[in-house]
C-alpha cells in the first residue's frame, strides 16, 4: 500500500544536518547557503554513488569522478584568472562534461550562464552584450558562431570546446593544463556572501524582448530548492532516477543539476534531442522514477496510437509545468501510469523554484502557498489587493527565494518589482476559500513553442525591418502538440507588395528555428487596440485563431 504524500519538513531536516557540518568546519554561519560548499560536501559524503547518466551514450559518472573533475576544472578556472563575479557561459547539450564547469563555478563564486545552443550570431551577440562572459564552454561546431558574436562586440573571451580543440583549447586540455595530480582533500571553495553572490544568470525574455537574464543568488537556490522535495519523507535519495526533460538554460534542468548530488538521486539526462522516440527509449531503458516535463512534450508522449511503445509505470512522480496543464492530459497519464502522482506545477525563473505545494489539490489548482513566500492577488486596474476568493487578479510574490535582479538591466528590474520588493509575476491567478491557487492566464506576452520561450517583441522587431511592413504584432495560436504557434499579424505599407514568404524569409535569416513563424503570417488593415492605444492582445489572438483555421 502506497501512503499519500503530504508536505513535511524531512527535506529541511536533512539539509539542516548537512549544512550544520559545513558551518562547523568553516566557522562561517552563512555557508549554509553556499551552494558550492554544499555540493562539494555532498560529493565527499557518498563517493561511490552514481551521480549522472547520459542516456544518449550510456556514459555514467559517480560522485568521486565528478568531485575530481569539477575540482580540477575549478583550479583551471582560477589559473585562467577567473574570480568571483566573472561570468562563464555554457552552450552545450546535456552530456557528462557539462556539469563540471557548472559545479566548478559554484565553488568559486563565478557566475554560470546557461545559453540556448540553437541561438544564432545576432541572438548570441545581444546575449553577450548583457552578460559579458569571461569564458565560454561549448561544442566545437558552435565555436565559430560564438566567436563571430564575440567579435561584433569586441569581447576578448576564452572559448573552451568540450570535444575536439582544433585551434581552440579543448576541455581535456583545459583540465590537463592544471595537472592531473590534484588533491581534492586540500581544495577549498571560495568564501563569499551567498546572499549577495550571484550563482546563475537564467535567460528569460518576459514581456520586454531579448537578452534579459534573471540573476539568481546562492541563497535564493538554498532557500527554494528543498521545497521541490517537500512531499518526500526519506533522505537522502527521495527518488531513485530523475529524467531531465529540458536543456540546461531551463530552470527545471538547472535545479536538478544542483539538487541531484545534494539529495543523492541519479540524474538521467541526454546529449541527444529529446524526441518522442528517444524519450520512450530513456524511460524503457533506465526506468526513471521522477520527472518534470512540459505539457506539450507530455502530450506528444501520450498519443494513443503510439504510447503503448513505452512503459511509464516506473514513474511515481510526474510534475507538469511551463504552461497550462489540461485536466484531460492528467487523465490520459493516469491511464498509463496509474500509481504515479501527476501534479500541475507552477514555477518560474524569477521564483527560482516552484511557487506552490502540490498537496493533492483540487483539479485545475497549482496547490497551496509555499512557506518561503508571501502572496498577494492584485486588481490590475486599481492596484489594490483582492481579498475575497474566486476573483482573479495579478499574482505578486515576496520572499528570500525571489531572484536578485535582471542582470545589467535596472529598468526591467524596477519595472518588475513593486514597493517592498513584491515581485509582479505577470500572471493572472485566483484562490478558492481553502487557499488553493489557480492559474488563469499569462499577462506577459511570452509564447511557449515546444518548450522554447518565444518573445513576440523580438519577432516584431525583426519583422519591422522589412520596408513593406507598416505595423506588426505577433501572437500565438494554440496547438495541442507544440503549445503555441507564433503568428505574425502584419499591416502592409501602402505601395508595397509584401508577401507572407517575404516575412518568413526575413525571420529565418535573423532568428533560430524555434522562433520561426510556425503559425504563419496574416495580413490586416489595422492592429486591434485597447482604449489606452495598446495592442489588444486578446482580440489579436482571436483574429489569428479565426483566420488560421481557414
Amino acid at each position: 500500500m502506497r501512503l499519500p504524500r503530504y508536505s513535511n519538513d524531512a527535506v529541511h531536516r536533512f539539509v539542516g544536518e548537512l549544512t550544520a557540518r559545513i558551518v562547523a568546519e568553516s566557522g562561517i554561519a552563512t555557508d549554509r547557503f553556499h551552494m558550492g560548499k554544499i555540493i562539494l560536501q555532498s560529493f565527499k559524503d557518498a563517493p561511490d554513488f552514481l551521480m549522472q547518466i547520459d542516456g544518449g551514450t550510456d556514459e555514467r559518472e559517480t560522485n568521486q569522478s565528478a568531485l575530481l573533475r569539477s575540482v580540477r576544472c575549478a583550479m583551471a578556472m582560477k589559473a585562467a584568472g577567473l574570480k568571483k563575479g566573472d561570468v562563464v557561459v555554457l552552450v552545450a547539450p546535456n552530456h557528462i562534461d557539462l556539469a563540471m564547469p557548472f559545479y566548478a563555478a559554484l565553488y568559486l563564486g563565478v557566475i554560470v550562464a546557461p545559453v540556448d545552443r540553437m541561438l544564432g550570431v545576432h541572438e548570441l551577440r545581444e546575449t553577450f552584450k548583457v552578460i559579458k562572459p569571461s569564458m565560454v564552454f561549448c561544442q566545437s561546431e558552435k565555436a565559430t558562431t560564438i566567436q563571430l558574436a564575440l567579435n561584433k562586440i569586441d569581447l576578448n573571451t576564452q572559448i573552451v570546446t568540450f570535444d575536439k580543440g582544433d585551434y581552440l583549447c579543448s576541455f581535456k586540455e583545459f583540465l590537463d593544463g592544471n595537472g592531473s595530480d590534484v588533491n581534492v582533500d586540500e581544495f577549498r571553495a571560495a568564501d563569499f556572501d551567498p546572499e549577495d553572490t550571484i550563482a546563475l544568470l537564467v535567460p528569460t525574455s518576459g514581456t520586454t524582448g531579448v537578452s534579459k537574464s534573471a540573476a539568481v543568488t546562492h541563497k535564493n537556490i538554498a532557500i527554494t530548492g528543498p521545497y521541490l522535495w517537500s512531499r518526500y519523507y526519506q533522505f537522502p535519495t527521495p527518488t531513485e532516477v530523475a529524467l531531465i526533460g529540458s536543456p540546461l538554460q531551463w530552470l527545471t534542468a538547472i535545479m536538478n543539476f544542483i539538487l541531484s548530488p545534494i539529495f543523492r538521486y541519479t540524474r538521467l539526462q541526454t546529449s541527444f534531442t529529446l524526441t518522442q522516440k528517444h524519450a520512450y527509449y530513456l524511460i524503457n531503458t533506465y526506468k526513471p522514477t521522477f520527472t518534470i516535463l512540459s505539457p506539450t512534450l507530455m502530450t506528444k508522449l501520450m498519443k494513443p496510437d503510439i504510447r503503448d511503445q513505452c512503459d511509464f509505470t516506473s514513474l511515481n512522480m510526474i510534475l507538469l509545468g511551463g504552461s497550462v496543464v489540461p485536466q484531460t492530459l492528467i487523465n490520459e497519464i493516469k491511464k498509463v501510469a496509474p500509481d504515479a502522482e501527476v501534479i500541475d506545477t507552477y514555477g518560474m525563473t524569477e521564483l527560482t523554484s516552484i511557487g506552490f505545494h502540490g498537496d493533492n489539490p483540487p483539479p485545475g489548482s497549482c496547490g497551496k502557498p509555499v512557506g518561503c513566500f508571501q502572496y498577494r492577488i492584485i486588481n490590475p486596474e486599481t492596484q489594490e489587493d483582492i481579498d475575497e476568493p474566486n476573483v482573479p487578479g495579478e499574482l505578486w510574490v515576496k520572499g528570500p527565494g525571489i531572484f536578485k535582479e535582471y542582470y545589467n538591466n535596472p529598468e526591467a528590474t524596477a519595472e518588475t518589482f513593486a514597493d517592498g520588493r513584491w515581485f509582479k509575476t505577470g500572471d493572472t491567478f485566483y484562490r478558492d476559500a481553502q487557499w488553493n491557487y489557480y492559474f488563469v492566464e499569462r499577462i506577459k506576452l511570452l509564447l511557449k513553442y515546444n518548450s522554447n520561450q518565444i518573445s513576440p517583441v523580438e519577432l516584431e522587431d525583426v519583422i519591422r525591418q522589412h520596408p513593406g511592413v507598416l505595423d506588426v504584432a505577433v501572437t500565438g495560436v494554440p496547438d495541442p502538440e507544440c503549445g503555441e504557434l507564433p503568428v505574425a499579424c502584419v499591416v502592409p505599407r501602402p505601395g508595397y507588395d509584401v508577401t507572407a514568404k517575404d516575412i518568413k524569409d526575413l525571420v529565418k535569416e535573423n532568428l533560430s528555428e524555434a522562433k520561426q513563424l510556425h503559425g504563419g503570417v496574416i495580413f490586416l488593415t489595422e492592429i486591434p487596440m485597447t482604449a489606452s492605444t495598446k495592442v489588444h492582445r486578446r482580440k489579436l489572438k482571436e483574429i489569428a485563431i479565426a483566420m488560421t483555421k481557414h
